[in-house]
């Protein structure tokens, strides 16, 4: 799909392997300006890693863009390990990353579970933000997981034939348990498989109009071993948030201004989480875009992003 609306390719000029807990490494990289308005990017997933393509969303001669691949996601390493991969240490690693590159506070742009993550820093780091863009909104609840892995069916019947299908049919009632095994199993040729499966899934449910190319994107298998498995677990862990949920300590963010995009036919991440998210949050603009799912790149997302991001820049 044409991409002329972000900003141009760019290299960065600074990488770095970060060692944290249990032998997890992560990989960061700074691009745009070294001494500009400081900006983190969190993917997705969890476990999706990040992407060249995220660098444009930011005017390099503006910003600081900080960007890092989660726990076993990515350039991150190990890939897919879930030994001390769970939401408080995301948080925390984001910690010590801001400290380590001597950044005070910064803007956080996140879509998916990338919403998340950023809410989840917020609350515990209030101190630290001087804003969110976020795309795509995801709270992490029970019954936000119970639609991926099975209400989608009432609109990609057919993709969810297709990951059903990867279990026997005794398995389909519990079909996190089912791949979360398959996924942990050492050998390639039982968590190859049910990894590009789930990936698959979720790549044919997150547009609004059919993309090939975001589909072949989720279907690489080291993008899709990193995905499924650390999604499923995070899945069956409850994403590892309070018992009272996000939307259970939004006064701790109360006086931190946002910017909320999400496509009206958002399959993968519904509209109405993003309703309620802004409706928790009094400083929050909603930005709904009338002919877009999930995806940060389908043209009506990926221009709201950018328009959200400058109105933080005007507000510097």
């Amino acid at each position: 799909m044409p991409r002329g609306d972000l900003y141009p390719d760019i290299a960065p000029y600074e990488t770095g392997l970060l060692p944290l807990s249990a032998g997890h490494i992560m990989y960061w990289e700074q691009v745009g300006h070294p001494r500009g308005q400081p900006a983190l990017f969190l993917h997705g997933g969890p476990g999706a890693g990040a992407g060249a393509i995220h660098r444009r969303f930011f005017d390099p001669n503006h910003w600081r863009v900080v960007i890092f691949d989660q726990r076993g996601a990515g350039r991150s390493r190990p890939l897919g390990e879930l030994r001390d991969n769970t939401t408080p240490h995301l948080v925390e690693d984001i910690e010590a990353l801001r400290r380590f590159l001597g950044i005070d506070k910064w803007l956080l742009f996140g879509g998916s579970w990338g919403s998340t993550l950023a809410l989840a820093y917020a609350q515990a780091h209030p101190d630290r933000v001087t804003g969110c863009v976020l795309r795509g909104v995801f709270l992490g609840r029970a019954s936000e997981v119970e639609w991926f892995l099975y209400g989608l069916r009432r609109v990609f019947p057919d993709a969810w034939a297709a990951f059903a299908e990867h279990v026997s049919p005794a398995e389909r009632g519990d079909l996190l348990t089912a791949y979360l095994t398959r996924l942990c199993d050492p050998d390639p040729m039982v968590h190859g498989p049910a990894a590009r499966a789930w990936s698959l899934y979720e790549g044919s449910c997150s547009t609004l109009l059919p993309s090939p190319e975001t589909v072949a994107s989720f279907a690489q298998d080291r993008s899709a071993l990193g995905l499924a498995r650390i999604e499923a677990h995070y899945f069956r862990h409850d994403l590892f948030l309070p018992s009272e949920g996000l939307l259970g300590n939004m006064d701790k963010i109360a006086h931190i201004p946002a910017e909320i995009v999400q496509g009206r036919y958002d399959m993968v991440c519904p509209c109405d989480t993003a309703f309620e998210l802004a409706s928790a949050w009094a400083r929050a603009r909603l930005t709904v875009i009338p002919d877009a799912g999930h995806s940060a790149l389908e043209p009506g997302v990926r221009t709201a992003l950018v328009s959200a991001v400058e109105r933080f820049r005007r507000r510097a």
